[in-house]
């Protein structure tokens, strides 16, 4: 015998088939929000590392050329010759000379000022300048010798003693004062640390040579400044008569005050 049935289509395999699609629409949408969330904080997300991947790109460019910047030769402002060294003839027990040639190669006027660690025996002739554009000057460093102690070599007394040559760039011409590297210290350069060199007295060789004409050449130069410089005066002529005009002028006017007053007798 044949079933039938007879419930209306509504409470049979219709509804179910709704109710199963009911739940994956709403699943959809969540589905969709939570997708659509984590895709913005994705986004967001991925902006931040972006950002800090480019900031840390910039520091990490920034400390690169900054290692670059210190890793670059400095520019010198001044030459010098011997360019890193002294020269001093070994005398023990005797105060000894040195010279360097300082020329300023840059195009304004350079102070240039030395220093050493043994400031007690020695010294520096002059200590410091200003130096036009292209100028050069011949420096003279005096240095006593101590007599070596014990075993102690020629070695050992070098490095006891640096000397140091610092510039600093000035405005025009001005008088040299020590205190202008301590006022501008951000911008004072080390030119040079010098080595000190003994050189045997009794030896000829072609440094000792040079540091010799180096030294002729400073007091040369020392001894023309020490000139008096002339003045307007008396003058020498000839057979070594001093002529004053002062006094020359003071006889003429007496002598025409003599004339007009015998013409007025």
């Amino acid at each position: 015998m044949a079933m039938v049935d007879n419930r209306p289509p509504s409470e049979g395999g219709g509804g179910k088939v709704w109710g199963l699609f009911k739940l994956p629409f709403r699943n959809t949408g969540s589905s969709t929000t939570h997708t659509t969330t984590s895709s913005s904080t994705y986004q967001t997300e991925g902006s931040n590392t972006q950002n800090i991947n480019n900031h840390q790109g910039l520091s990490a460019s920034n400390s690169v050329s900054s290692v670059a910047r210190s890793l670059l030769p400095t520019r010198r402002r001044l030459r010098l010759d011997p360019s890193n060294k002294l020269y001093f003839p070994y005398e023990p027990g005797k105060q000894v000379q040195s010279a360097i040639k300082i020329k300023n190669t840059s195009k304004s006027h350079v102070a240039f000022k030395f220093q050493t660690t043994a400031p007690k025996s020695c010294f520096m002739r002059p200590p410091g300048a200003i130096l036009a554009p292209g100028e050069t000057i011949i420096a003279t460093v005096f240095k006593f010798v101590e007599p070596p102690e014990n075993n102690e070599k020629q070695m050992d007394q070098k490095r006891k003693v640096k000397f140091k040559i610092m510039s600093l760039k000035v405005k025009g011409v001005m008088d040299y004062v020590p205190e202008l590297f301590e006022e501008q210290k951000d911008h004072v350069a080390v030119e040079r640390i010098l080595q000190v060199v003994f050189l045997d007295a009794e030896r000829p060789s072609p440094a000792l040579e040079k540091l010799k004409r180096q030294l002729a050449e400073a007091e040369a130069a020392l001894e023309s400044n020490k000139k008096p410089v002339e003045e307007p005066g008396p003058k020498i002529i000839n057979e070594g008569l001093v002529i004053d005009e002062w006094k020359e002028r003071r006889e003429r006017y007496l002598a025409r005050q003599q004339v007009e007053g015998v013409d007025s007798v």
